[in-house]
């Protein structure tokens, strides 16, 4: 080998040690601020990563509906094409083409609020249905392996990645020195899901194995544990039926399977953070693990539930909140309205102050101005298992708010939405008839007055 040539060589090697030491470095930097968000739709004002950006975290976490890439038809009971009904023929919401999907994800990535956070901050993320491709779909859909690709490519994932040839976007990080860490498990809730009702798989028996090898793995002071539905609540247990939501909850043997697994692995300092549902709200679930289980839903960065009615019908909407039954919902004095919900476009936000005694993990749901509007204080001592004894806590009372599951409620309460709902339509469908019955009559005696005259 030449003298030339060998000088090269040693050159390579130091600038891919040099490399390689500067990545670790940044692994292992202490990390006390972490940021998450979903439902961000890029045709939407954007105006949230302002607040984002001055919170100068070191890690966010997309959970999904990273952009919105099916096409959604608009409510159409007549007509040619009708997607609501006992007449649909199409369906409401339909894929998008490899190239739209393309442009949708750039148009997201160049927004000049997103760029400025990518440049200070590492980014990373899972997906939901609306970038794996199709609303509610499952490992049924067809353009799964393709939209892998696209959504890797928005998260700046190595073209030499392990992620770019798995069945699935879900993976694992770690921050922070020894001690200090800061272990981050993002699941992929679509790619092997089975449809919905079906009590079948959520995750896939692949990624089952997967997360036991992760959560068995070696210890860290905090897990995050990033789904892109929730977890704790199942509001469809409540809701029903008039309308639901997706969550683990409606696949009750698979979130039994999730507790158990965590339980199983003796992991302190374990927490959810979720996505999907368009509001902002904490729950919590004290009998799986031997300590609170928090799960802090964001959503969205851009789609709400407010935003989706006029102005004036937003004080229903909060009423209805507050009326909704939950067992799991997290309920504070703090919280800016009382039904400690949020649905106005928000953001998570993770701060842990590690120098305090003990350490203490602050986690808020932030609204569009950078204010918290819901958040818990957590010392780390009390994400430890046997901080909570649940047989003796339901026997005492006290915990029994966060142990009963929303399906286990009295019909009474757990269906008073759909009593209310059915009750009032009741209501004004007698008044309807009674209104008309009496213009009728009226309208008869009239009439019998005029031919009498």
């Amino acid at each position: 080998m030449g003298r030339g040539r060998w000088w090269g060589l040693v050159l390579a090697v130091a600038v891919a040690v040099v490399a390689s030491t500067a990545s670790q470095s940044k692994q292992d930097h202490l990390v006390s601020r972490i940021a998450f968000g979903s439902c961000s739709d890029q045709s939407d004002p954007q105006h949230i990563w302002n607040a984002i950006n001055n919170f100068d975290p070191e890690v966010f976490i997309w959970l999904g509906d990273n952009i919105y890439g099916d096409i959604k038809h608009p409510f159409k009971l007549f007509g040619k094409e009708r997607t609501i009904g006992p007449w649909k023929n199409i369906p409401r919401f339909t894929p998008s083409s490899k190239q739209e999907m393309e442009a949708k994800y750039k148009k997201a990535k160049t927004n000049p609020g997103y760029s400025r956070l990518r440049e200070n901050t590492k980014v990373i993320g899972t997906w939901d249905d609306h970038d794996y491709g199709l609303n509610d779909a499952g490992k049924e859909f067809s353009e799964k392996i393709t939209n892998q690709g696209l959504l890797l490519d928005f998260l700046d994932e190595p073209l030499d990645s392990p992620r770019r040839k798995q069945e699935g976007v879900y993976a694992s990080y770690t921050f922070g020195p020894v001690s200090r860490q800061i272990k981050v498990i993002l699941l992929d809730t679509r790619y092997h899901r089975d449809p919905l009702l079906s009590d079948g798989t959520f995750l896939g028996k692949s990624q089952w194995a997967w997360l036991e090898k992760e959560l068995n793995g070696p210890a860290s002071a905090i897990t995050i544990i990033g789904s892109s539905v929730q977890v704790i609540s199942n509001h469809s247990g409540a809701t029903g039926p008039l309308f639901s939501f997706e969550c683990w909850g409606r696949f009750p043997k698979e979130r039994d399977h999730l507790f158990k697994l965590i339980a199983d692995s003796k992991r302190d300092g374990v927490f959810f953070i979720s996505g999907d549902v368009h509001f902002g709200e904490i729950a919590r679930y004290d009998c799986a693990t031997g300590y609170p289980l928090y799960d802090i839903t964001s959503s969205g960065l851009t789609k709400a539930v407010e935003k989706a009615v006029p102005p004036p019908l937003h004080l229903i909407l909060k009423f209805l909140a507050q009326l909704t039954p939950t067992t799991m919902r997290v309920m504070d004095r703090n919280c800016r309205y009382s039904s400690c919900t949020y649905g106005q476009p928000n953001f998570g936000a993770i701060e842990i102050d590690w120098d305090a005694t003990p350490v203490t993990l602050k986690i808020e749901v932030r609204d569009i101005n950078g204010f918290p509007v819901t958040g818990v204080k957590v010392p780390l001592l009390e994400l430890q298992a046997g901080s909570v004894d649940p047989v003796a806590a339901i026997k005492a009372g006290e915990y029994q708010r966060h142990c009963s599951l929303e399906v286990t409620l009295p019909w009474l309460v757990r269906y008073r939405l759909a009593i209310l709902f059915y009750g009032a339509v009741a209501v004004l469908l007698l008044a309807l008839i009674g209104i008309t019955s009496g213009a009728i009559s009226i309208s008869r005696r009239l009439l019998h007055k005029y031919k009498c005259d």
